[in-house]
């Protein structure tokens, strides 16, 4: 799969995010976002074969911060969204709220354009994502 498949899946997922009546299908569906996200960052600075390590698969945030360290930050945030996910795809109703699963949606938005930017889709594997200037998870 292509940067151009990963991109239309982000921005689908992204869409789906945006339009979810229910903030647990919102927040659901902008975590997943985010993950296609890191699809279009690995496509083009993974090295191949990277993503298991002794035969076990490697979690997509500790990927992104490895292959991209100018993107730990954004890993990180994300990584810590993976317990209330794991949650809701458990059965939870209401262990999100709107405001926080509209805050998701936003900051899924966010990566996904910073990515599109950095990248440019003609990155070269070893060329670092420009993000210093770029919206922060933590900062707003």
């Amino acid at each position: 799969m292509g940067c151009n498949d990963d991109l239309r899946r982000a921005r689908s997922a992204l869409a789906e995010a945006e339009l979810a009546r229910r903030p647990n299908d919102r927040y659901l569906a902008a975590h997943l976002a985010a993950l296609r996200v890191v699809a279009i960052v690995l496509t083009h600075r993974a090295p191949s074969g990277s993503g298991r390590t002794r035969g076990r698969p490697r979690n997509a945030w500790q990927m992104l911060a490895e292959v991209a360290p100018e993107l730990a930050e954004w890993a990180a945030f994300f990584a810590a969204t993976e317990a209330r996910r794991d949650a809701i795809r458990a059965g939870a109703t209401s262990i999100v709220s709107a405001r926080e699963a509209d805050d998701l949606v936003r900051d899924a938005r966010a990566f996904l354009r910073l990515v599109e930017r950095a990248i440019g889709f003609s990155a070269v594997r070893e060329r670092p994502l420009d993000v210093a200037s770029s919206y922060s998870p933590v900062s707003g």
